[in-house]
């Protein structure tokens, strides 16, 4: 017997009374569980796992006006300082981004801790090292061959303009070996795909922390500054003592001991130069050299997880008289692949253009480093949303798609860019590679109702340039 889609058997000669009653039973029965399938599937919520480009439908980015903003918020421990721009402000909560300054002190560690959500870190000034817990990897890092001696996962040297990239879920830790401030700017992308929690900032303390005894009525009359010192608290004071003393195999006395480290701050002073296991200057710069050359032996455990952005002899835009960009993606670093997250660092000369342009794939997070630039943003109803000076140590939101044009001012410019995409696209407007050059004469005539001499320059006066646009002035003396 065949059943046919959304048919009831027919009935056939020579079946008896017994056989054509349990057909029909049969069919019934498959009947009612389409009926119950099709009303559960109704009821049932759509779950969106597609990343950001699903989620983003629920934010809705309807902002009539962006501005730039310096961080609202500083946590002050003994060995540095956070400071946070506000990630309920609503540009921040368009990008689905939160970002934070850090000072760490000379001899000073930030504690270990790890986030939901993928990490990109650009180091401004200083130097020093990062370590990363990444699970299931060997302790490459060896002193001695017995077992008692001292063994650890790979260290990384840092440096001024070095981009870091930190996986969602990593545990990891900065110590500052130099003689000056390790300052650097972080951006945590909160609707990354990653992260399946929610868009609320997180932090999980690994040691160390805030720690505070308001009860939530103070809590709330705190502020947003107390609410994220409540942030930073160590997940260690929350389990059991004995249950910990025997994961650990240690005495329980030990574990109190590092519970009562819960307010000791973020940020720590070393009393003496932390002892590890670590490759001198020479090592690490033939280890820098090597990182620039992966191979198809790299795995996760050795993937590169540090490019640094000074390295403008690699730029992507060059124009002499203009300036040069340097853009970072999963082709330059591999393991920005998998945070789907990438950078641009910038520098335009006095009154140089930033072409206009619009991104197509992602959300950007620019921060100010150096001087400043007057840039305007529209929308899609031809709205300027934005239209201010940006100086240094500013940061401001360009939503994906919407137009954006800057020009620097008579210093320059200097710029770190933190892209919610691992293979960033943009669209210029004017320029060797615009979409004014792309078009046929023709269609500029018509679309723009200038002559056909007038649509020829539109299209091919910026023709040796692309991103980076010389000052007029320059031009004509040229």
């Amino acid at each position: 017997m065949e059943l046919n889609s959304g048919k009831l058997p027919q009935h056939q000669p020579g079946m008896d009374t017994h056989t054509r009653t349990t057909t029909k039973l049969v069919s019934v029965c498959l009947l009612l569980l389409s009926l119950i399938a099709a009303s559960a599937d109704a009821r049932r919520p759509v779950m969106q796992f597609e990343g950001r480009s699903s989620r983003m439908m629920a934010k809705q980015c309807q902002i009539q006006r962006f501005t730039t903003a310096q961080p609202s918020h500083k946590i002050e421990s003994d060995g540095g300082m956070i400071e946070m721009w506000d990630p309920m402000e609503d540009h921040f909560q368009c990008a689905g981004a939160a970002a934070m300054r850090i000072t760490i002190r000379p001899k000073s560690l930030s504690l270990p801790k790890f986030f939901p959500s993928p990490r990109l870190i650009y180091v401004i000034q200083g130097r020093g090292m990062v370590g990363i817990s990444c699970p299931g990897c060997p302790e490459t890092y060896q002193m001695g061959g017995s077992e008692s001696e001292e063994r650890h996962q790979r260290i990384h040297r840092i440096r001024r303009g070095d981009i870091i990239a930190i996986p969602h879920g990593h545990a990891h830790w900065c110590y500052n070996d130099g003689n000056e401030d390790l300052v650097a700017v972080s951006v945590l992308d909160l609707d990354n795909k990653n992260n399946q929690l929610d868009q609320s900032f997180r932090a999980f303390m690994l040691a160390g922390g805030q720690s505070s005894r308001q009860d939530p009525s103070e809590r709330s009359r705190q502020g947003l500054e107390r609410m994220l010192q409540d942030t930073f608290q160590n997940v260690m004071s929350g389990l059991d003592d004995e249950i910990l003393a025997e994961s650990f195999s240690v005495p329980t006395e030990v574990i109190r001991k590092m519970k009562q480290n819960d307010d000791m701050g973020l940020i720590v002073k070393c009393n003496e130069d932390m002892s590890m296991i670590k490759p001198d200057e020479e090592e690490a710069e033939q280890m820098r050299r090597n990182d620039d050359h992966n191979g198809i032996e790299e795995t996760i455990c050795s993937s590169k997880i540090r490019y640094n952005m000074e390295t403008m002899r690699e730029a992507d835009y060059y124009t002499r008289h203009a300036g040069k960009i340097n853009v970072l993606n999963e082709q330059k670093l591999p393991i920005l692949s998998s945070l789907d997250m990438g950078a641009e660092r910038g520098t335009l000369m006095p009154d140089a253009m930033y072409t206009p342009h619009w991104s197509m794939t992602d959300m950007r997070m620019v921060y100010a480093l150096r001087g400043d630039i007057q840039l305007q943003m529209v929308d899609d109803n031809g709205n300027t949303v934005m239209e201010e000076r940006v100086k240094e140590g500013d940061m401001f939101i360009i939503p994906q798609f919407y137009v954006v044009v800057a020009k620097a001012g008579s210093d320059g410019f200097d710029y770190i860019t933190f892209k919610t995409s691992s293979m960033s696209m943009q669209m210029p407007m004017a320029g060797s590679t615009s979409m004014m050059r792309a078009m046929p004469v023709d269609v500029i005539v018509n679309s723009y109702q200038v002559s056909p001499s007038q649509a020829m320059k539109l299209k091919m006066n910026r023709d040796r340039e692309a991103v980076v646009f010389t000052p007029t002035t320059r031009m004509s003396r040229s």
